[in-house]
C-alpha cells in the first residue's frame, strides 16, 4: 500500500510526464508548489516507486517515467474530472447547434473537433447501417444495358449498385418494378431486403417474367453483404505529431492497427458499455503497446449504440479527455435521439 507521499509523488510525476513528455527528476518535482519535500526525500521514494513497479527508469535520462502499472493506478484513484474551458464548450456546442437531418454528418463533425481538442486521432464506429429503414429506392438507366440502383435510408446513407439489364427488358417495365419494389420495401431494414428481394423474384418466376430476375440477382447480391458498421476518423495522422511516435517501429504499428480496424472495426469496442479506459498491453494488440485507449458509449435509435474512442500515447491526458468524452457523448446521444424522432 502506498503511503500519502508516495501517492503525491506519483501523481505529480504522471501529471509532469503527461504535460512535458520528458523523463521526470526528483530536483525537477521538488520546485513545484504543491511538493514540500526536499529532492533527497523524493529521489528515494521514487526509487521505492520504481522497485513497486508504478515508475521506470529510462536509459537516456537520470529521471523517471510512469510504467504501465503506475498510470493504471493513476486512472483508477487519482482522477478528477477536468473542467472545460469556455473555448472547448463553445466548440463543443457547435457541434449540436447547426440542423441536422442525417446522423452520418453528426458523426463526422464530433469525430473531427474531438481530434482538434485533444490533438489525438479520434475514432467514431456509427451504427450498424443494416439497422436503417428503406426511405426509398430508385433506378438510374445509364444506357440500354446498364442502371444504377439507389437506396436510401432514413438515416441519409445511401448504398448503389450497378446492375446490368437485360436487353428485352424495356423501360416502362423498369419504372413498374421500381414501384412495385417501393410499395414493398419502404419502412424496412436493410437487412430485411434479402428475403424480401427472393420473394419478389419468386413471383416473378411463377408469373413467367424471368427476364427481371437477373436483376433482383444482382440487388440481393449487394444488400446481402451483412452488416456495416461505418468507421469515422478525426486527426486520422494526428497522432504521429506526438513524440513517442518518432519511433518508427511505433509508427508503423500504429497504422497496422489502423488498417486492421479499417477490416474489423470492433476492435476498438470493449466487453462492457460506458467508459472503458485500456492502457498499453491492455489491448491485447502488440501494435498498440505504446498507445492507450478511451472508450466511451453514446445511443440512438432503437436501443442501437456506438462507440467513440480517443487513441493517444499511453501519457495521454486521460483527466481531460475524459472530460471531454463525457460531454460529448450525453450531447450526442440527445442530439440523435431528435434526429432519429423525426424519420
Amino acid at each position: 500500500m502506498l503511503t500519502e507521499r508516495q501517492l503525491l509523488i506519483l501523481q505529480v510525476t504522471v501529471d509532469d510526464f503527461i504535460q512535458t513528455a520528458q523523463p521526470v527528476g526528483s530536483r525537477q518535482l521538488s520546485k513545484k508548489e504543491e511538493m514540500p519535500y526536499s529532492p533527497a526525500t523524493i529521489r528515494n521514494e521514487m526509487a521505492d516507486l520504481e522497485e513497486m513497479g508504478y515508475l521506470e527508469k529510462t536509459h537516456t535520462s537520470s529521471g523517471r517515467v510512469p510504467s504501465q502499472k503506475g498510470y493504471r493506478y493513476y486512472v483508477d484513484h487519482m482522477l478528477s474530472p477536468n473542467q472545460l474551458t469556455k473555448t472547448e464548450i463553445t466548440k463543443l456546442k457547435s457541434i449540436f447547434a447547426e440542423r441536422r437531418v442525417e446522423s452520418e454528418q453528426l458523426i463526422r463533425q464530433s469525430a473531427e473537433i474531438l481530434a482538434e481538442l485533444t490533438n489525438y486521432t479520434t475514432i467514431l464506429l456509427g451504427e450498424d447501417v443494416q439497422r436503417h429503414r428503406v426511405r426509398k429506392f430508385s433506378m438510374v438507366p445509364l444506357s440500354s444495358e446498364n442502371a444504377v440502383a439507389i437506396i436510401v435510408t432514413d438515416n441519409g446513407h445511401v448504398q448503389n449498385k450497378l446492375v446490368s439489364i437485360p436487353q428485352d427488358v424495356k423501360l416502362d417495365e423498369l419504372e413498374r418494378m421500381v414501384e412495385e419494389l417501393n410499395a414493398r420495401i419502404v419502412g424496412s431494414y436493410l437487412y430485411e431486403l434479402p428475403g424480401i428481394l427472393k420473394r419478389v423474384m419468386t413471383q416473378l418466376i411463377h408469373q413467367s417474367n424471368s427476364r427481371l430476375v437477373e436483376v433482383f440477382e444482382a440487388l440481393t447480391a449487394d444488400v446481402s453483404k451483412g452488416s456495416e458498421e461505418k468507421v469515422v476518423y478525426g486527426g486520422k495522422m494526428q497522432l504521429f505529431n506526438q513524440p513517442e511516435f518518432n519511433d518508427w517501429q511505433k509508427a508503423r504499428n500504429l497504422l497496422e492497427f489502423m488498417q486492421q480496424l479499417e477490416d474489423h472495426p470492433r476492435l476498438i469496442v470493449p466487453s462492457s458499455s460506458g467508459l472503458s479506459i485500456r492502457i498499453g498491453s491492455e489491448n491485447q494488440m502488440d501494435s498498440m503497446e505504446a498507445c492507450s485507449i478511451v472508450t466511451a458509449t453514446y445511443s440512438f435509435g432503437e436501443q442501437q449504440r456506438g462507440q467513440i474512442a480517443i487513441i493517444g500515447p499511453t501519457r495521454m491526458d486521460y483527466r481531460r479527455v475524459i472530460s471531454l468524452l463525457d460531454y460529448v457523448t450525453g450531447d450526442m446521444s440527445k442530439e440523435l435521439a431528435k434526429i432519429f424522432n423525426s424519420k
